[in-house]
């Protein structure tokens, strides 16, 4: 296939993920080494930032259908060839796993228990993630599939809080069945393709021409949503994430609500729906039906929550329902707010994490009965902590709003009553967060505390996101120029 860049013929895709790698074993090696291995973490983020950023300027305004473009023989033998694909959607789920990666290295500073250990695994968990969004042959998806699993598992399990072990087996098993089932209907598509044609391939675009009964076609599909409804996550199984989210640290945390969840989403979006678009056409009603449940379900959870981790993982679930629902829409505005909304939620979501385990550092509880009167307290990080929820319940001007607006708009033209429904559930949304501003910003102080302002360094940290909310809320264009070619091929492509 032929590259569409105007850059300089150079694999910056393998880059994007390479980086990271050099960086964790850089880390490992430099074990006992503790300030080292904290700037080794954070140069190799800046980086792998510093190429994402080169990529979006010199492609921020591409309408081809693939901006890069990686295709190396690996295992020729059974098919296997090292392919990796850069579109427009590709484009903004790297960069926001660089931004975010430089935060979760910035909130770790202070890590002490085997910090190289606990940097290698960051760094493990972006070159995965990095590979995730990137792959374009399914072996190769499926290996930084189950790369992102591993470092986020030990993330949880040694440096979380009391049940960590619990919530780390238990978000290993609900994402390891999703895997093994994608694996075996992986397999079992490559075995009917190369029965068809005479030619063994694992590349998305080569196994899309496969012809497949109806029957067939089910079957395979739900096996790739098997592992992408549970990463996503949908009602009902959603519930690993609520522990592993409370339970996590706040690095982990903030990779996990940021990233990992948005990878079950991006696997509908790049895997289920072009290789089975008679499947698909079939199930949209029923996703849609799904996301609405989760929207309201997850909603009313939040509201009724103590834990503001708790409260916040609930409201994850309910953004992530509306995401669903615009794709579900099978309608080019509606898909368009679904990606901006992915990335939104990433930022506003997230640093509602940090400013939380920061709220805990400082005051030893996430309970909202034993918070309250942070605005007098601590004023800037009170006003920050104000901007993000206004912005994660959208309020027009700041992020999210701009890919809530999309959706709904795109929503209603295809289906009315999906739309009305789903404006509802946005107003739950206001109701649970407008109670934790109140609860924990000009609630009446439940302790007598002095509690210290935002730092430098959590400056450098929440600054930057602020920045980014308020710009894609005011001017999303720039982050919505790289999806209209790629959006609109799909939704020729993905239905018959």
């Amino acid at each position: 296939m032929t590259e569409l860049t105007s850059l300089p013929q150079f694999p910056w895709l393998t880059l994007l993920i390479i980086l990271p790698l050099v960086g964790a074993l850089l880390c490992l090696l430099h074990k006992g080494r503790h300030a080292e291995c904290r700037w080794l973490a954070l140069v190799t983020s800046l980086a792998v930032f510093a190429v994402t950023l080169f990529l979006f300027i010199g492609h921020g305004q591409g309408d081809a259908r693939w901006l890069l473009y990686e295709d190396v023989g690996w295992i020729e033998r059974y098919g296997i060839r090292y392919v990796l694909a850069m579109d427009g959607i590709a484009l903004l789920m790297v960069l926001l796993t660089a931004f975010m990666q430089i935060a979760a290295v910035l909130l770790a500073w202070r890590v002490e228990r085997h910090v190289a250990s606990f940097f290698a695994l960051l760094l493990l968990l972006e070159a995965g993630l990095m590979g995730i969004f990137l792959a374009y042959d399914l072996v190769l998806f499926y290996l930084f599939w189950e790369v992102a699993l591993i470092p986020m598992f030990f993330l949880i399990s040694v440096w979380g809080g009391d049940n960590r072990r619990q919530a780390a087996l238990k978000f290993f098993l609900y994402t390891l069945v999703g895997s093994l089932c994608m694996l075996v209907a992986m397999i079992a598509l490559y075995q009917i393709h190369g029965a068809q044609s005479g030619v063994y391939t694992f590349v998305i675009s080569e196994l899309m021409q496969t012809q497949l009964t109806a029957a067939q076609e089910g079957w395979l599909f739900a096996g790739f949503m098997a592992a992408f409804i549970v990463k996503s996550p949908l009602v009902p199984f959603h519930t690993w994430l609520t522990d592993a989210l409370t339970e996590a640290p706040a690095a982990g945390s903030l990779d996990l609500t940021g990233l990992l969840l948005k990878t079950g989403i991006y696997g509908l979006i790049r895997v289920a729906f072009p290789l089975f678009p008679n499947a698909t056409a079939n199930f949209l009603p029923i996703l849609g039906g799904l996301a609405l449940v989760g929207l309201f379900h997850a909603a009313w959870s939040a509201y009724h929550q103590d834990d503001i981790k708790r409260l916040l993982a609930y409201s994850s679930i309910s953004h992530l329902g509306l995401v669903v629902l615009g794709l579900a829409a099978w309608q080019l505005t509606a898909w368009e707010g679904s990606i901006l909304l992915m990335v939104t939620h990433g930022i506003t979501t997230g640093a509602l994490f940090i400013l939380v385990s920061l709220i805990r550092e400082r005051t030893g509880t996430r309970s909202m009965q034993e918070l309250g009167g942070l605005w007098g307290q601590a004023p800037c990080l009170a006003f920050l902590f104000l901007l993000f929820s206004l912005a994660s319940l959208g309020l027009p001007g700041l992020a999210n709003f701009a890919g809530e607006i999309l959706v709904l708009l795109g929503t209603f033209q295809q289906h009315p009553l999906w739309a009305v429904i789903a404006l509802l559930g946005v107003v739950f949304a206001a109701a649970y967060m407008l109670r934790l501003v109140q609860g924990v910003l000009w609630g009446p102080a439940h302790k007598e505390r002095t509690m210290p302002d935002l730092t430098m360094r959590e400056w450098l940290i929440l600054l930057p996101m602020a920045i980014l909310v308020v710009w894609i809320g005011v001017y999303p264009e720039p982050f919505l120029a790289p999806l209209q070619g790629t959006v609109a091929t799909l939704l020729a492509g993905g239905l018959p």
